[in-house]
């Protein structure tokens, strides 16, 4: 058995080709959608994922705002531009990009964020109503997984998840969207990390495996119910080398797996961009 890639480039391509019409739209009554970013200091990686953040809004035609802040900025000069992305009319929705130098409060931060700009989903309201199944801006990975996982039509209904990994950011948000009785969700969710013994007695009796735990090579072929969906959403670095959280030999066992690049991390972007569109549907709707 080989498993079917799940492909992360060409659901997103799909998602982006919706919302192009949907900024058109928009556009034509007048509001342009705006994303912000706050970026602090010149970690290399997160530079070059704002980056590829904002040449996604390019093509889409939403609009970028920009905060690059030096790795000395205070937690004030943090607050201050975060007070006028909420102020700021054309800023629909905006992120702080994680992780922040030591000496800043990146929780603290967040708090500060408006909810309704709030493009992570990562805010205590809308992480709130997430678990009360309220509508509103939904954390992007996770958002990204399920969408992916519908679009290559693996049944989530009913069946048995074991998420990897207890993150605010993928496993925990992650555990309450597939667990809302509601279409493509209502599944039984086992959350587990790596400080539990024996990962594989939980992996072996998952119909979908997520793995989100960063830790290299963690679900190996061995863990992996033979047809199993295996979706990679974490990953690291060994130097400069980027690796996943699941062995390449699961391939072999899986009946679907997502690559370490082009699997999860362009859905999680695509989804971004879809909370940025909502966001200034809702500032139409609301004239």
């Amino acid at each position: 058995m080989t498993a079917q890639v799940l492909d992360g480039e060409l659901v997103a391509a799909g998602i982006k080709a919706d919302l192009a019409g949907r900024v058109q739209a928009l556009i034509e009554r007048g509001i342009t959608p705006g994303l912000g970013t706050v970026l602090v200091g010149d970690d290399g990686p997160s530079s070059n994922y704002v980056s590829m953040k904002h040449r996604d809004c390019e093509t889409l035609g939403i609009t970028s705002h920009h905060a690059h802040l030096p790795s000395d900025a205070t937690q004030q000069d943090v607050l201050d531009v975060i007070a006028r992305f909420n102020a700021d009319p054309a800023v629909d929705a905006y992120l702080m990009q994680y992780p922040f130098p030591k000496h800043l409060d990146f929780e603290g931060a967040l708090l500060e964020v408006d909810p309704a700009k709030d493009v992570d989903g990562l805010h205590p309201v809308n992480l709130g109503h997430l678990v009360q199944g309220v509508d509103g801006p939904l954390p992007c990975t996770p958002a990204g997984i399920q969408a992916l996982l519908v679009h290559y039509g693996v049944q989530i209904e009913g069946r048995h998840v074991v998420i990897v990994g207890r993150g605010l950011t993928i496993g925990r948000p992650l555990a309450n969207l597939l667990t809302l009785k509601r279409p493509n969700a209502n599944a039984a969710v086992t959350v587990v990390h790596t400080g539990v013994a024996d990962l594989g007695s939980y992996t072996r009796e998952a119909d979908i495996i997520i793995a989100a735990a960063g830790s290299p090579g963690l679900i190996t072929p061995d863990m992996v119910k033979p047809g199993a969906a295996v979706v990679a959403a974490g990953v690291s670095f060994e130097g400069k080398k980027l690796v996943s959280d699941v062995a390449d030999e699961v391939a072999e066992v899986a009946g679907w797996l997502s690559p370490r690049i082009g699997g999860v991390g362009p859905m999680t972007r695509a989804m971004l961009l879809v909370n940025t569109v909502e966001a200034a549907e809702r500032r139409m709707e609301q004239g």
